[in-house]
């Protein structure tokens, strides 16, 4: 990663380099952190962050499960978002706010500690992740199981939650495919190590309910909307490992990822093997959407 621009850290703006944490920092020990993932995007009105208040909501939401005490409203969090982007200069980039217990008492209670708040951004293109997005991603169903809602919050964004996606993204890399797909403890499909799923089958899109312990995102919410504005109906339906082998398309959802095809599941062929008409048109309709071309979701974007 290029060191450039700068962090908010606690209310200031700090060199790169200079955003550093003590060695017995809490969330290091214990995972207890929470963050987002938002995208800036060059459109042709400006840079614009793409659903810069519902991002913060889930920050705050995340943050509240975890008992923490946020020093910072929604609104100077934000605003501190916008300042950080506009400080680094970048017309396109990947934030990350993050909001963590900090440096003071050890141990496992975090809630004596401080809650601290970073918010860091660095280049990121649209299209920079591009497994899945031209000739489409091949994936295995992980021989991890996706977390329990019952040991964990899931619908927290929370850095526990991702040592269980990253030893899912690792199996699968180590194997030779670009993705995982997590099933839960009842066999049900999931999401991804780091993006929701939706199949195409018999003329329908469905896509697992959050009952199943993926995580309510963002992206997955704004192609909803999308479809559903453009008429096009996508449903919340259980899905096994069955489902995927016999589907039509597949595509994957989420803030690095944007809309990504899957043309291989395990060593099934999905489809034709190529992206699928269903798939490229939720791609060109969420780009055009994020990009602010179209105009029924403006709303979406805050200019810097």
């Amino acid at each position: 990663m290029k060191e450039s621009g700068k962090i908010w850290m606690n209310g200031d703006l700090v060199p790169f380099a200079d955003a550093k944490v003590h060695v017995l920092t809490h969330a290091l020990h214990y995972s207890t952190s929470v963050f987002e993932g938002i995208r800036c995007y060059d459109t042709p009105e400006g840079p614009a962050i793409f659903r810069l208040d519902d991002h913060v909501d889930r920050l705050f939401r995340s943050a509240k499960m975890y008992s923490m005490k946020m020093r910072y409203t929604k609104s100077q969090i934000a605003g501190a978002i916008v300042e950080t982007v506009r400080a680094c200069g970048f017309k396109e980039c990947y934030i990350r706010p993050l909001a963590y217990y900090g440096y003071g008492e050890m141990g496992l209670t975090p809630t004596k500690n401080r809650v601290d708040v970073s918010i860091s951004c660095w280049p990121w293109r649209m299209g920079e992740s591009k497994a899945g997005k031209f000739s489409g991603a091949k994936c295995m169903v992980s021989s991890w199981t996706r977390i329990d809602p019952r040991a964990q919050p899931v619908q927290a964004k929370a850095a526990a939650n991702y040592s269980n996606a990253a030893l899912a993204r690792v199996e699968a890399l180590e194997n030779g495919y670009d993705e995982a797909i997590m099933l839960n403890g009842d066999g049900r499909v999931a999401e991804g190590s780091a993006e929701n799923i939706f199949i195409c089958t018999d003329g329908r899109i469905l896509t697992p309910p959050l009952s199943t312990g993926c995580l309510s995102g963002i992206t997955r919410d704004s192609v909803i909307k999308i479809a559903a504005a453009d008429g096009i109906d996508i449903s919340e339906y259980d899905l096994y490992r069955a489902d995927l082998y016999a589907a039509d398309e597949i595509f994957m959802t989420g803030t690095a990822a944007e809309v990504k095809s899957v043309t291989q599941v395990d060593r099934t062929r999905i489809g034709s093997g190529r992206m699928g008409r269903v798939t490229k048109a939720l791609q060109k309709s969420f780009v055009s959407a994020a990009m602010g071309k179209d105009k029924r979701f403006r709303q979406w974007l805050t200019f810097i």
